[in-house]
């Protein structure tokens, strides 16, 4: 039995093993992590779960939650809108990612869109980890610059009777957008509308929001 070398099949391997592997930051972070737990100093369990409890419970759905909240109640969203940080508290969600939150409307005639330009400053609490375009250089700049291009990029078209309106976030002063509330919605339950709200719809890259049917 003989076996043939394929320099073309190897390199191919090769590549495609490669391409599998983790990014060069992920591959560092993993190695202290496993450091951590060797010399007994970080439980890996602890780190899995606040892993899990960032992507499913903190993630965006803190968020989609007070939105929902405010499609359903008139008051709360009165509150939410004269101080979004007291408004958002009554849902137990404390913390310096939640203080000094503004809330921000969307309208039929308003856009609100959300950047940090100096920096990335995000309520990580309420909508869970920042999307990487979010951290860009490119986003950060054109969304002050060129706020209706850079909507036009991520699919959103608003005509020129809608006023765009673009907040800065500071270390001390983050927004929640509330985006308008999806028509034919009105037999949905809190929890029903949570689930049609979006990341995104909440830093404003995304304007009208589908209902399944």
């Amino acid at each position: 039995m003989t076996s043939s070398y394929d320099p073309k099949k190897i390199t191919e391997i090769h590549e495609h093993l490669h391409s599998e592997l983790p990014s060069d930051p992920a591959l560092r972070v993993k190695a202290l992590e496993s450091l951590l737990v060797e010399k007994g100093m970080v439980d890996s369990a602890a780190i899995d779960a606040w892993i899990d409890l960032y992507a499913e419970e903190i993630g965006p759905k803190r968020g989609a939650r007070v939105v929902a909240k405010s499609w359903t109640d008139p008051a709360f969203k009165a509150r939410l809108l004269a101080d979004g940080t007291a408004a958002i508290s009554e849902f137990g969600y404390q913390g310096h990612a939640t203080g000094h939150v503004v809330a921000v409307e969307n309208t039929p005639v308003v856009h609100n869109l959300v950047v940090c330009t100096l920096c990335s400053c995000y309520p990580f609490a309420l909508l869970g980890m920042s999307p990487g375009w979010y951290k860009s250089q490119e986003y950060r700049a054109r969304a002050v610059r060129d706020p209706r291009g850079v909507l036009k990029e991520f699919g959103v078209s608003v005509g020129d009777e809608v006023e765009v309106r673009v907040w800065d976030s500071t270390a001390e002063l983050r927004y929640l957008v509330l985006p308008q509330r999806p028509a034919g919605t009105d037999n949905l339950n809190e929890d029903q509308l949570a689930a049609l709200v979006t990341r995104n719809s909440m830093i404003g890259t995304d304007r009208v929001l589908k209902v399944a049917r």
